[in-house]
């Protein structure tokens, strides 16, 4: 129970600190008036996250754990790797351009010191690119798809999918893509993928 109230204290604390970021920027964004606008004592805060760049690590880190936990769990399976990034896509995809991605997005882009960006870079992309490593190793393995440099190979995989989705939502001229765009893109990339390097 004491469990449970935590994890319904922190979503309200999290939820809270993406409403300052939107409304003040990172600059902007003290651990103090993200604990005001959740109701929540600065002790509480400094205890859970330990500073402001814990917190948002611990933000970035939430929001791309679906995706982590997908691979993470592919990888235990023996499906093929083309279905994984069939299945994969479409979550990284939705994750990347979703209200949350793009409120951090933005505040990185503004934010000077570049603590955000780092701290994005590193909870976000440098935890997910190593299992993408895996399943592409994994489709070189099967025969499937014919590289060199596993890195390069995961890029080409994360142009195609992503392209400038991203950074069209960041900078307000895209809507958040539908489901059923999220999956035709996907597959699109996984087909073109394979076109270039099977």
């Amino acid at each position: 129970m004491r469990e449970e109230k935590r994890s319904l204290r922190q979503q309200q604390i999290e939820t809270a600190a993406y409403e300052v970021l939107e409304a003040k920027g990172y600059g902007g964004t003290s651990m103090q008036g993200i604990a005001k606008h959740a109701r929540a004592s600065n002790e509480t805060l400094y205890n859970w996250y330990g500073d402001k760049q814990g917190l948002f690590r611990a933000l970035v880190t939430r929001n791309a754990e679906e995706v982590k936990a997908h691979l993470e769990s592919e990888l235990q399976t023996d499906h093929d790797a083309l279905s994984i990034l069939g299945t994969l896509g479409p979550k990284l995809l939705d994750l990347l351009t979703g209200d949350r991605a793009v409120a951090l997005n933005r505040a990185a882009a503004a934010d000077s010191s570049g603590e955000l960006g780092a701290t994005l870079s590193k909870a976000g992309r440098e935890a997910v690119f190593p299992l993408l490593e895996r399943v592409l190793l994994r489709a070189r393995d099967e025969g499937v798809l014919n590289f060199k440099h596993t890195g390069e190979a995961v890029a080409l995989y994360l142009d195609l999918l992503i392209g400038d989705q991203q950074i069209r939502r960041v900078i307000g001229r895209l809507p958040q893509p539908s489901e059923t765009f999220c999956q035709e893109r996907s597959a699109r990339a996984v087909r073109l993928l394979r076109d270039l390097l099977g």
